[in-house]
């Protein structure tokens, strides 16, 4: 069996504040994604999905137990050293898109190979590529402001796949959209993915898109149920 591109074991994570009682969102999660596998997480409102991305991304530690990403201990090292891991590592794509209004469709795809310091050929050849799979490419010099909700998440794939990440997270990248654009994207992120070989943790409420990944987790109350195959 490969190494997982993402392990957590034994994960919990409880948020403190000086003001408030601590409050637990992830108790004893134990999971591992496999390279090129597709999973979905489900569960209601407040059961611990998006923590549990935030702690595959590094952008929040555990309290208990141990997350790596790619053999990387992400609760051993700095903020910094994990901000770099993850520029590195993985693709994030957000329901409200978090596209940079000033810049291009073809300007908001390469943004990640600008800061990561690659070569503008490279960036250039990858991000017309990229684009003229989703079926953008006459869009590339338009302001993102002039694409519909659909056109702009397909921007967002573009964009956190650019670096060829091995791992790529999506928080509900379908919420914002109606049902057949939702499909559509849902279709394009998980071909998308598979064709470059990386790996799929999305979050999602929908039990159809749901079951398109090769296997579903759900979260009841910050834990893991028992696993199913889709």
């Amino acid at each position: 069996m490969p190494e997982p591109i993402l392990r957590c074991d034994d994960v919990a994570l409880t948020y403190r504040a000086a003001d408030h009682p601590d409050r637990t969102v992830l108790r004893g999660v134990t999971l591992a994604v496999a390279p090129g596998e597709a999973v979905s997480l489900v569960g209601r409102s407040g059961s611990g999905k998006s923590s549990l991305l935030h702690l595959a991304a590094g952008i929040a530690v555990p309290t208990a137990g141990r997350v790596l990403l790619a053999g990387h201990d992400l609760g051993s090292g700095s903020e910094r050293e994990r901000t770099l891991w993850r520029r590195d590592t993985v693709g994030l794509v957000f329901q409200f898109f978090h596209l940079l209004p000033h810049l291009s469709v073809a300007e908001n795809v390469a943004l990640p190979g600008w800061l990561g310091g690659l070569a503008g050929r490279e960036v250039q050849a990858r991000t017309a590529d990229l684009l003229d799979r989703v079926g953008l490419a006459d869009r590339a010099a338009d302001p993102v402001g002039r694409l519909s909700g659909g056109e702009m998440q397909r921007v967002a794939l573009c964009r956190a796949l650019l670096r060829r990440p091995p791992l790529v997270l999506a928080d509900e990248p379908t919420g914002s959209l109606d049902d057949t654009t939702g499909r559509e994207v849902m279709d394009l992120l998980l071909a998308l993915t598979r064709a470059e070989g990386g790996a799929l943790l999305f979050v999602t409420h929908s039990r159809q898109l749901a079951a398109a990944a090769d296997r579903t987790l759900r979260l009841v109350d910050g834990r893991l149920e028992p696993e199913r195959t889709a």
